[in-house]
């Protein structure tokens, strides 16, 4: 059993060590109990047991997501006493902060602007551009026999679905994905003192803030006129920005994760290939592969809150302003919770169950969309291909394997995934 001094020498936060194998990392720390006061930093815990994980999620009461996406930030005010809700309430308002950040009904309102999105008429087109999307991309990289997976098809392919179903511009598009390829990753282990960089997000809002204004002043019929022209449930009309917001954060959001879910799928495949021809053969599977493939390597390791006011998770005391990491793919392997947790298990008994996109009224507004992207990609290759593996000149034979992370404690993403393709 690891000792706290093991533990402790590595900074969840900031140690790189730590990507390559995250839930050796989480395991540890699960030795000393589910929920772990760190010991380098004293105002935050980590939990990674499932039911304590679940307990968090669903308690809006008690903890916020004031610090949602940077948990590090500093808080504007002194923590005093046992309850500092009206403390985070009263420093809302700045202008770049997003509906992963909100709680309560300002959240469900925000949340609601992106109804227009999600009704079944706009998914069902949706998902016809994504198929020939695919097939398009699909084809292009199997005749070429491989390619850099991450940058040449994940990318470009989500980053087109979701502008697709947003109505971004043609003629944009190209941009936003060059700007979001080139800013550093959500959670970047190496932004320092400096904080989360929002280049990405700036860059973005001024166009969405265009699309907006324009679709207000002159309605078109497309789904950015619905979303400039929506109310919020009580009848009154949000402001610009607040629209320009859920748009932007759903872009980025969306772009980001589900590309990194198609990478950490086709590495699994690539690497089992009893696995990928069983998929191949009976399509029916990709559904159960997608949803075991989340809960072991889900793109999204970890979700943040901070205590509004003293309270307990599970048996332990948290004092008010404490800052909580939400192991997301810990709590997906919690042994309390599931059989064998580190074995891929495919048709895995209640697999619905796991915390990929999250619990309660922050779980993940794209999840619909997530898992269609994927399966439609899946099922593509799996159409134009025999057989495809890892290329070993970039990542080294079997058992020996070179293979590198984004440099993020909330994302669980390939920086590269070279693979080789033999056509059906």
């Amino acid at each position: 059993m690891a000792t706290a001094a093991q533990i402790i020498e590595k900074d969840y936060f900031t140690d790189h060590s730590v990507l390559l194998d995250p839930y050796e990392y989480f395991e540890q720390i699960r030795s000393n109990g589910p929920v772990y006061q760190m010991k380098s930093r004293e105002d935050v815990v980590i939990v990674t047991g499932f039911r304590e994980a679940i307990e968090v999620l669903l308690n809006t009461r008690d903890f916020s997501s004031w610090l949602n996406p940077d948990p590090l930030l500093k808080l504007p005010f002194a923590i005093e006493g046992d309850d500092i809700g009206a403390q985070l309430e009263s420093h809302t308002g700045n202008p770049m902060e997003l509906m992963v950040s909100y709680d309560g009904e300002r959240h469900a309102a925000a949340r609601s602007l992106l109804n227009p999105l999600f009704t079944p008429s706009r998914l069902k087109a949706n998902e016809a551009f994504m198929r020939d999307y695919a097939d398009s991309v699909v084809r292009d990289v199997v005749a070429r026999g491989g390619c850099e997976l991450i940058g040449e098809v994940a990318t470009p392919y989500v980053t087109m679905v979701i502008a697709d179903l947003l109505g971004v511009p043609a003629e944009d598009r190209e941009t936003f994905r060059q700007v979001i390829d080139a800013g550093p990753p959500p959670g970047n282990m190496d932004a320092g003192e400096t904080g989360q960089s929002m280049h990405p997000l700036m860059v973005m809002a001024g166009y969405f803030a265009r699309y907006i204004a324009e679709r207000r002043a002159s309605p078109q019929d497309d789904v950015m006129t619905e979303m400039a022209l929506a109310k919020y449930p009580d009848g009154s009309t949000p402001d610009a920005m607040e629209v320009v917001k859920s748009a932007m954060f759903l872009f980025a959001a969306g772009q980001d994760t589900s590309a990194k879910l198609i990478g950490n799928g086709m590495r699994l495949l690539a690497e089992q290939q009893g696995l990928q021809q069983q998929l191949r053969e009976d399509r029916s599977l990709i559904g159960p592969f997608l949803e075991e493939n989340l809960r072991l390597e889900g793109s999204t390791k970890a979700t943040f809150r901070i205590a509004r006011r003293k309270t307990r998770i599970g048996e332990v005391e948290i004092p008010a302003g404490t800052r909580i990491v939400v192991s997301l793919s810990a709590a997906n392997r919690d042994p309390a919770r599931w059989d064998d947790p580190e074995a891929f298990v495919l048709g895995r008994a209640r697999i619905r169950e796991h915390l990929a996109f999250g619990r309660g009224a922050h779980t993940c507004a794209g999840a619909p969309l997530a898992r269609a992207e994927v399966a439609v990609i899946l099922d593509r290759f799996f159409d134009h291909t025999r057989s495809f593996t890892l290329d070993e000149e970039h990542h080294g034979p079997r058992g020996a394997r070179r293979i590198s992370y984004e440099p993020s404690y909330i994302i669980r993403g390939l920086d590269k995934l070279h693979v080789k393709f033999e056509p059906a």
